[in-house]
């Protein structure tokens, strides 16, 4: 075993030799201690500095006086022999986050143990892993989680429902509450995950069945919350910002934590606020979040509760409407719904987790967490626009009353087995979920026509009108499953994994007044995974693996017919082929070379039957992602920092009988990213570091059809951070410019009338002040 804890030969007999020298490393160390803490043996084993004594002027004293004196120079003597006190627990902790702090600083990426559940090295996995670190959400200020995931490979942004919703395209694959967006390896349901509690992001690519269940084969997005640390710190933070035309706003963020007592226990408490103008040319965004979170670090035993609560106001924008392949020809900040198109909610988050040592090979660890999120939106939903006449429709549209909520539990056994010469890591465990998602109210009611050339808004109310047949929309997933994964090593540099995750799932959906049951699904599949890692040197493995993902199909709304998708329709099925490269180079500069090759079966697809006027439903459909991703982040040298990304991906329909040889929708055949920083160091009075960099999006298909593009698009962003003290108090004066050239770009479509827009240009200035 090396000084990382890393075992570096798994022969039984080469463990034994290891252990065999720890224990008398052991022995020799208890052997000093008890040296250092004996006095006669401390003054006989260091040598003291020579000492020159005076002849002191003789003068009769009291006996009793004279041995004072002597006790009282014997006494000093042994202090300045005396090894100084072993540090604390607290201090101990803030000597460790000092040397954490800096590799954050220089965009070390350091993957969370709950996103493979283990704490295995990226170099000895058989999956790609991609690191969004903690250092580099504090430079960039991503507004949410689409903007940070821009800094990774083969992601683009899908339908995010008016700006209200996560959508995340990862290798093709994904959409607004899919299931794939987590907290510490558990799922949400809550619309935006990215806030001021999130530490850093990291994405699971390809199937990810065997870890986390239903999911489509992209992969997932985990989120990893800031922790409680075992010494006193915080921070406030304050900024404010500003778009063009008098579009301004502020925020502010406290962020506190420090041990309670002695006895390992500690807590955190993070607060922020905002309240800014939207961008366009009406709306406001508002929001609270309050995360208060207690951990417990024992010998043994790690325990973690946290808890979220959310509130928000923000504006539903479905952006523009595409007219032969273009923009409509208005201004970019003007909308074509009216000031009272917003969504506003609450949220909850509560999660709990204890990981327990057993011994030196094993640990147990269970998880439980609760999310909940309730809103309601009105929107004005356009219906047909007409670039000559300027005339637009537009349908009086809300929702009331929407909850969604996902309860999850998991618990599993991590460790070591020998078997004959061979050391077996084994991953055992299960998981359940249900999850909810449910509209009460859905508003539709008809509205005159409105001219966007010469628009006039505030001449309507909205909507009140309650639609039965579309509403009391429900969802309801319940999944339940045991997995087990081993990874073999059969030599210090070769390693096998195989798993295998065996689930059981229940899916109902349907609408209306009376309710009309449209899905009732019952089934059960085993998923297997498998891979292999040859390790080149300590810094560089090569791996491949083969996995699979499995997700129900399912409709809320009623097909053709009146079909329910029921238990004898397959789900879909994910399989996927990758191969790689992995680096870290000297623990500064980490990336990955991914191949990969993701087949999908069992799309649902829709055909007319001539011979009976009706459409018919089945799962033929197929569709394939293939491509190259390639990932790097750390330190280039002691000044520069990076990340960076490029990703092509090949995403398409091979079987349907209208869409065959399609693009997939919102998915780029091209895709990069490249951030710098230069840390200025001590050459400054203070510590400046500058950075910029920029991201690219190729032409996507706007439609499942390509009946239209949306352009390719770079944007551009800068930021410059100046550390210095006030008084006594470190500050932080950071000055951030987002969409530097103020560049016009439409991120992902619904359809040819519902085109998102990117951020405006927005300039922000903030001060830190930690203590």
């Amino acid at each position: 075993m090396n000084a990382d804890g890393r075992v570096v030969d798994d022969r039984r007999n080469a463990a034994d030799k290891g252990r065999t020298h720890l224990l008398i490393g052991a022995a020799f160390l208890l052997t000093d201690i008890s040296a250092v803490v004996t006095p006669a043996n401390a003054q006989s084993s260091v040598p003291l500095p020579p000492v020159t004594v005076d002849q002191p002027t003789l003068k009769r004293k009291p006996a009793r006086s004279a041995q004072r004196t002597q006790a009282a120079a014997a006494a000093r003597q042994r202090m300045r022999n005396a090894q100084p006190a072993p540090p604390t627990p607290s201090e101990r902790a803030a000597a460790a986050a000092a040397v954490l702090n800096e590799a954050k600083l220089h965009y070390r990426a350091m993957p969370s143990a709950t996103t493979l559940r283990s704490g295995a090295s990226p170099l000895d996995t058989s999956q790609t892993v991609n690191v969004v670190p903690e250092q580099v959400l504090r430079d960039q200020l991503p507004r949410n989680l689409d903007d940070a995931l821009a800094n990774v490979s083969g992601v683009t942004q899908a339908n995010t429902l008016a700006g209200t919703q996560d959508a995340v395209m990862r290798r093709g694959f994904g959409d607004n509450r899919d299931g794939s967006i987590m907290r510490n390896g558990m799922p949400l349901v809550q619309g935006r995950s990215l806030n001021a509690s999130v530490e850093s992001v990291e994405v699971l690519k390809g199937p990810a069945s065997l870890l986390y269940g239903i999911m489509d084969p992209g992969g997932i997005v985990n989120t990893i919350s800031k922790r409680p640390e075992l010494y006193q710190h915080g921070s406030v933070t304050l900024l404010g910002s500003t778009y063009a035309n008098s579009k301004t706003g502020a925020d502010g963020t406290i962020d506190v934590t420090g041990p309670i007592g002695n006895g390992g226990l500690a807590y955190r408490f993070i607060g922020y606020g905002v309240s800014e103008d939207y961008w366009r040319n009406f709306g406001r965004h508002r929001e609270m979040l309050v995360a208060p979170s207690l951990a417990w670090y024992g010998e043994n035993t790690t325990v973690q509760l946290n808890y979220e609560h959310r509130e928000f106001i923000t504006p539903f924008d479905r952006g523009t409407a595409f007219v032969n392949n273009a923009p409509l020809a208005i201004p970019a900040t003007r909308r074509l719904d009216e000031p009272f198109n917003n969504m506003w909610g609450t949220s909850d988050l509560m999660q709990a987790s204890v990981e327990h040592r057993l011994n030196q090979d094993w640990k147990l660890f269970a998880a439980y967490s609760y999310n909940t999120e309730t809103f309601s939106a009105n929107q004005l939903r356009i219906t047909g626009v007409n670039a000559t006449t300027g005339v637009e429709t537009r349908s009086n549209d809300g929702t009331q009353g929407s909850l969604s909520n996902a309860s999850y539990g998991t618990s599993y056994l991590q460790g070591n087995v020998w078997l004959g010469n061979f050391r077996n890591e084994i991953l055992f465990g299960g998981d359940g979920q249900y999850r909810t998602i449910y509209r009460d109210n859905l508003i539709r009611q008809a509205t005159p026509s409105f001219n966007f050339y010469n628009p006039v808004y505030g001449l309507i109310t909205p909507g009140t009108t309650v639609s039965a047949v579309d509403s009391a929309q429900t969802d309801k997933l319940g999944q339940w499953s045991l997995f087990f994964q081993d990874t073999l090593h059969l030599t210090e540099r070769f390693v096998l994994v195989g798993g295998v995750r065996y689930t059981d799932y229940d899916q109902i959906a349907g609408k209306g007044r009376p309710f009309i049951t449209n899905t009732n699904v019952s089934q059960d599949k085993a998923l297997p995974l498998g891979g292999a890692i040859l390790k080149l040197t300590d810094e560089v493995s090569l791996y491949a693996s083969y996995t699979q993902s499995l997700k129900p199909t399912s409709t809320i709304a009623p097909l053709t017919g009146g079909v329910v998708i029921g238990s004898n329709i397959a789900p879909e099925e994910g399989t996927q082929w990758e191969t790689g490269v992995k680096f870290d180079y000297n623990k500064r500069i980490s990336g990955t070379l991914a191949l990969y090759d993701i087949n999908k079966k069992n799309v649902l697809v829709s055909q007319l039957n001539p011979a009976t006027g009706i459409v018919e439903y089945r799962t033929a459909g197929k569709v394939r992602s293939r491509g190259v991703e390639l990932d790097v982040t750390g330190r280039l040298t002691d000044n520069w920092s990076m990340i960076g990304s490029y990703g092509y991906t090949d995403a398409r329909v091979t079987e349907d009988p209208m869409l065959a040889g399609k693009a997939l929708q919102n998915v780029a055949l091209n895709t990069a990213s490249l951030y710098l920083v230069y840390d200025f160091g001590t050459a400054l009075p203070g510590r400046l570091r500058l950075g910029g960099g920029a991201r690219y999006v190729g032409d996507r298909p706007g439609d499942a059809a390509n009946s239209f593009v949306l352009p390719a698009y770079t944007v551009a962003d800068v930021f410059a951070t100046y550390e210095t003290k006030v008084q006594t108090f470190p500050v932080i004066y950071q000055f951030n410019v987002k969409n530097l050239f103020d560049t016009i770009y439409y991120p992902s479509a619904n359809s040819i009338l519902t085109v998102a827009m990117g951020d405006a240009r927005r300039f922000s200035l903030s001060a830190t002040v930690k203590f």
